[in-house]
């Protein structure tokens, strides 16, 4: 009966392999920014061995995990994990919201994206480059995938919530020239989810190490910054944000999402905001128990994402 079916288990895609069965490397040739000597083929390294977890980094060619449901309806998301911009963290905020939107048709890309310390010429926009070429090269294989371009956002979370904050500020900004008729597509999202995300480092406080990991240092004052201050830059242009954070994180204070919410309120930008009392820093799309009220949080992103696609 309806009783029994409302307190089953919920059922989720079984946990694919990471990487994927269908993947979509980012570039035709080598990655912009890449120096001299590097050795094209290298594997990327996964840390730490012998854990539930699969954290990447030396990504030395970016790419797309792909997780297609079984009824399309058209809406995509791509979806960028944390890390502190020193690993990918594919699992915890990767695979596991590609268990919970498939089920519900969302098609869901998570990208493999290159680090900043990892020798690359202008360290700083690697991760913004491959954000904005897997937004291209989604809408450009639109018909491939069974997706809308129209009906593409991104989610991204912690050090990723932050890169997914520059690419829904900066997803027109010029930090690599055009490889091929994808380049000539808007790297914009129509949503944006962004999940315990750092947007402003000058307020992030000292546990949060995005910052730092992404200049090679402390960042630097005036301009060579404000390109990445997420809260400095947001504008009425912004497309519709959704925001979930813990009060007791401690590693980003949930002040950063508070922040891009009033941002949001002032540029009169449709926002949802989710703020737990409890659930730390790292909760992703699963970890939640389900004594947390946040812990359908993602099912929410996906309800109020229907919204926001024509």
């Amino acid at each position: 009966g309806t009783a029994a079916a409302q307190s089953a288990p919920k059922v989720f895609a079984p946990a694919p392999p990471w990487p994927p069965r269908e993947t979509l490397m980012l570039w035709p040739t080598l990655p912009p920014g890449t120096p001299p000597g590097i050795a094209p083929s290298k594997q990327p390294v996964p840390l730490p061995l012998g854990t539930p977890q699969r954290w990447e980094k030396g990504i030395r060619h970016p790419y797309l995990g792909v997780f297609r449901p079984q009824r399309p309806d058209g809406r995509a998301v791509l979806v960028m994990p944390g890390g502190g911009y020193v690993f990918v963290s594919l699992i915890n905020e990767g695979v596991n919201v590609a268990r919970v939107l498939n089920p519900l048709g969302i098609t869901v890309f998570v990208l493999a994206y290159r680090l900043p310390g990892e020798g690359w010429f202008n360290r700083t926009d690697v991760p913004l480059q491959d954000a904005q070429r897997a937004m291209r090269l989604i809408r450009a294989n639109a018909a491939h995938y069974r997706i809308d371009p129209a009906k593409l956002g991104i989610l991204g979370f912690s050090a990723g919530g932050h890169l997914g904050g520059t690419l829904t500020v900066g997803h027109a900004d010029p930090v690599y020239k055009a490889r091929d008729t994808a380049d000539s597509l808007s790297a914009k999202p129509v949503f944006s989810g962004l999940i315990y995300p750092v947007t402003q480092f000058s307020s992030a406080g000292p546990n949060s190490r995005s910052g730092p990991n992404l200049f090679g240092g402390p960042p630097p004052a005036g301009a060579a910054s404000a390109r990445f201050d997420v809260l400095t830059r947001a504008s009425s242009a912004m497309p519709p944000l959704f925001l979930a954070h813990a009060m007791d994180d401690g590693t980003v204070s949930v002040g950063q999402s508070i922040a891009l919410v009033e941002a949001a309120r002032r540029h009169k930008v449709p926002v949802e905001a989710h703020l737990l009392e409890r659930g730390g820093h790292g909760f992703g799309a699963l970890s939640l128990p389900p004594t947390n009220p946040g812990h359908k949080w993602l099912e929410w992103f996906a309800t109020w994402t229907a919204t926001h696609v024509k």
